[in-house]
């Protein structure tokens, strides 16, 4: 392939794709696209609800967006950042993933690349979403397209570690592919690219990524189990622990949004095609999806000499994760239903979530900080900055006297509300 910048389109406009796009609309014209026609138009307006980019970011007027398929024949360079969640039963729904490959297909032409940044099982790329752009572009691969892969490593909310500055891992369907992609997405980031030997090599590095990261979470939140048993504080023990060299520094939590809690089932799903039953890797899911359950019985248990029908439980945080909007898969939401099941009288505080997703996922109507009743049981579920305003001399306005604290990521150290007349329940 001869050396060139290629006109970058991307279709998917979530926490992946809007970041990428915007990132190349530093350098040139770029084409965004979205079946939703709310988000192109909070975007044509300058506002990203996922508070991930800036007004004036957007405003860029190499920026185009769009929901209109044949305005994506105008780049020559496709990107696919789209969704891939699991359904019911865990097992993948690629079916976001197909519908964007079929729209990319509908467009494409001799000398354009596609590239696959949604994470997948190995072999999805070349499997299933390559035989789509054949069949309905009625070109051949190789021959009058190529296809690579760069998974994402977008992590939600955090401000330090942005595309610009991770190392970008890259695969292409033929060395001359290779060259180009790793050449356009140099032109971006920063800390360069890794070449991967091959598109199902790329594929499988990034699902182990968040494996890893979820198998060690669930060690610390079996381990926090365990010392609970034991009567030991789970966060002295890591701490004594941390002192070594070549100890993990992970915490036991709530594993949810669309990550962590939903890639691992990729992995094992393609796994047992080929007929090997992973154990460490569903044990690991087992103990984390578990985790709600045992946090609700836990607070149920704290109120289990009140009169259920005078209960009051308030909730502090509601998203998946620390200072991000996105209520995906949230886990707290799980302990939001087990205690409604239980009828007990529940108030929300979220100030990063949007209200309306929250009423409409809850049915409950969050209210602010200061508006809190005090409560017979407080979890501290999500500790967004805003909540960094939440000191010791505030905690008997929240919860009533020989109340619980329920703090999931020891937002008060061991020892610091002694003196207060509450039980502060930790992880």
């Amino acid at each position: 392939m001869k050396s060139q910048n290629y006109k970058v389109s991307v279709a998917g406009l979530g926490y992946v794709g809007l970041p990428v796009l915007v990132a190349f609309s530093k350098l040139d014209q770029v084409i965004g696209f979205d079946i939703n026609v709310n988000r192109i138009q909070e975007l044509n307006n300058g506002y990203d609800k996922n508070e991930e980019i800036l007004k004036e970011d957007l405003t860029n007027k190499n920026l185009k967006f769009t929901n209109k398929i044949e305005e994506l024949a105008e780049s020559n360079f496709h990107i696919i950042a789209v969704p891939t969640p699991v359904d019911s039963k865990n097992a993948p729904d690629l079916s976001p993933l197909i519908s964007a490959s079929k729209t990319i297909a509908s467009i494409l032409k001799k000398g354009d690349i596609v590239v696959f940044e949604s994470t997948v099982y190995p072999g999805t790329t070349e499997e299933i979403c390559i035989p789509i752009l054949e069949d309905i572009s009625n070109l051949m691969l190789g021959i009058d397209f190529k296809v690579g892969y760069s998974p994402e490593r977008i992590n939600p909310g955090d401000k330090e570690h942005t595309i610009e500055n991770i190392i970008k891992v890259v695969s292409g369907s033929d060395a001359d592919c290779l060259d180009a992609v790793s050449r356009t997405y140099e032109r971006i980031v920063n800390a360069g690219v890794f070449r991967a030997e091959s598109i199902k090599t790329a594929e499988a590095a990034k699902i182990i990524e968040n494996t890893q990261r979820d198998l060690n979470i669930a060690l610390m939140n079996e381990l926090s189990l365990i010392f609970k048993k034991l009567n030991l504080d789970t966060s002295s023990v890591l701490e004594a622990a941390n002192t070594k060299w070549n100890f993990l520094d992970f915490k036991p939590g709530l594993v949810g949004g669309h990550c962590i809690g939903v890639d691992p089932y990729y992995l094992t799903y393609k796994s047992r095609l080929h007929g090997y039953e992973p154990e460490v890797i569903l044990a690991g899911r087992n103990i984390n999806d578990s985790m709600s359950s045992f946090i609700s019985q836990e607070i149920l248990s704290s109120l289990k000499n009140i009169n259920i029908k005078k209960t009051k439980v308030a909730i502090l945080g509601l998203t998946f994760k620390e200072n991000c909007p996105d209520l995906r898969n949230s886990k707290v939401l799980d302990i939001v239903n087990d205690l409604k099941a239980n009828n007990l009288e529940l108030q929300i505080c979220d100030p990063v979530a949007s209200p309306g997703e929250v009423y409409e996922l809850c049915g409950i109507k969050p209210v602010n900080l200061d508006n809190l009743e005090p409560s017979h049981a407080l979890l501290l579920a999500v500790p967004h900055k805003d909540f960094n305003c939440i000191t010791k001399k505030m905690l008997p306005n929240l919860v009533i006297e020989n109340g619980s604290l329920f703090d999931l990521k020891n937002f008060f150290k061991k020892g610091t509300l002694d003196s207060l007349p509450l039980n502060h329940w930790k992880l």
